[in-house]
């Protein structure tokens, strides 16, 4: 269960889509329609939608926006599907109805896990909103609004709620708040004790004064460890993000480190942690305000393999580029180092990646073109192998999990036709 990438309408309306050839030698993933519609605001960079369960005939669920009752909002769902491959819907409930939230694309996504008893936590359209958190009462259960169960209830604000489930069964989660009186926009990380039944805050991850917080990826290792992944804009906010930054957290002790193992407080700042992504000399922090244009960051996932070292891939726009690139990032006793994926042309804020127990998949959108959705692997030379995974259709946003199996589960997004799609590379 949870994000374990370290090995990481109707039934009729579904449409499984053949493994292809492709010109790169290597296969197209295999991809089911979900039966369901989807809201065209069901589009996120920083979101965790999908989730995965068993190591038979897994379970999926994805997450995802739905229609809502005009053009301008969106319910939220669960799409589920069995062993067998039969799906069926779960609302997310708020109180008697399906929960519904005015559209804010990039921002009003919902983010889900699955507890070790079985009952789902969803966090929903929350841009600077009070919480709008559901669980299900039940296994499997429809979630029910439980805003009220969160720790500062009445007070706390926040933003880019990202999920994963622990390997006993506990969920965590992390936020950015939007408490501005401090002049900065901190990143707190919260924990369901699951054996409890209760939620509470573990700590502040990252504070520092004059910048926001961006929440990017939770991924805990075989070792029991949370790797957490996020960056930093100006204060309040800004759609250029710089110093990808990366701390690893062990529940045992209660106690952060950085990727060489040395102790770090929390939270931690720019001064003190793990910057993945060197400062450009022509980079620089600007206000909000629309893309500035210049070097930053939009974007980033985490993996970790089975020794428990991180691999990261992420969008940087280079000096004196137009184009978000696709980079890789892992981390060795000389430090971080960085590869470039693909430059090529422009591409969307979705991207994730896993890794095999012998390599790292990523998986990027282009933003034009016939094919989009993509995974590229390395090619033992230095370079990287691009495969298309979903030939002629329009990906513009995806996630993916790599399942119990071994097997990637696919979540992407077309939001030209509102379509989603289940698949398996």
């Amino acid at each position: 269960m949870g994000k374990s990438r370290f090995w990481k309408i109707g039934a009729a309306a579904a449409l499984l889509i053949s493994i292809l050839p492709t010109s790169t030698g290597m296969a197209a993933a295999a991809l089911t329609e979900v039966p369901y519609a989807m809201d065209s605001s069901n589009q996120a960079g920083w979101w965790t939608p999908l989730e995965t369960y068993g190591t038979g005939n897994e379970y999926a669920y994805l997450a995802y926006n739905g229609p809502g009752g005009s053009e301008n909002t969106h319910t939220v769902n669960i799409a589920r599907r069995d062993g067998s491959g039969a799906w069926s819907n779960i609302p997310v409930m708020n109180g008697s109805t399906v929960a519904q939230y005015s559209d804010d694309i990039g921002h009003n996504q919902p983010s889900i896990a699955r507890d070790g008893s079985g009952r789902f936590h969803v966090f929903a359209s929350m841009h600077n909103d009070s919480w709008r958190y559901f669980r299900s009462d039940t296994v499997g259960g429809a979630p029910q609004n439980h805003s009220s169960d969160m720790p500062a209830f009445s007070t706390f604000k926040g933003t880019y709620p990202v999920l994963t489930t622990a390997p006993n069964g506990d969920v965590y989660l992390l936020i950015r708040s939007s408490d501005d009186t401090t002049g900065y926009r901190p990143g707190i990380l919260y924990r369901w004790n699951n054996a409890q039944s209760s939620w509470s805050q573990v700590a502040i991850v990252g504070a520092n004064a004059g910048r926001s917080f961006y929440p990017n990826d939770l991924v805990f290792d075989a070792q029991g460890d949370l790797h957490i992944l996020f960056e930093w804009s100006t204060f309040v906010s800004s759609a250029l993000r710089h110093d990808l930054s990366y701390v690893k957290y062990r529940p045992s002790t209660g106690t952060f480190y950085k990727a060489d193992g040395s102790v770090i407080a929390s939270p931690v700042s720019l001064s003190n942690v793990d910057i993945v992504q060197p400062f450009a000399p022509t980079e620089a922090y600007v206000k909000d305000g629309g893309d500035p244009g210049g070097p930053g960051i939009q974007s980033a996932k985490l993996a970790v393999d089975s020794a428990g070292n991180p691999k990261i891939v992420y969008r940087y726009r280079e000096e004196g580029s137009t184009n978000f690139s696709v980079k890789y990032a892992s981390y060795d006793a000389g430090g971080w180092t960085q590869q470039t994926v693909y430059n090529a042309t422009a591409t969307r804020a979705g991207i994730d990646i896993t890794w095999t127990g012998s390599e790292v998949r990523v998986y990027y959108a282009k933003y034009s073109g016939t094919d989009r959705a993509y995974m590229a692997v390395p090619d033992g030379n230095g370079g990287w192998t691009q495969t298309s995974i979903a030939p002629g259709k329009p990906i513009e946003r995806l996630s993916v999990e790599r399942n119990a199996n071994g097997v990637d589960i696919l979540y992407l997004v077309d939001i030209t036709n509102r379509k989603l799609y289940y698949g398996r590379n």
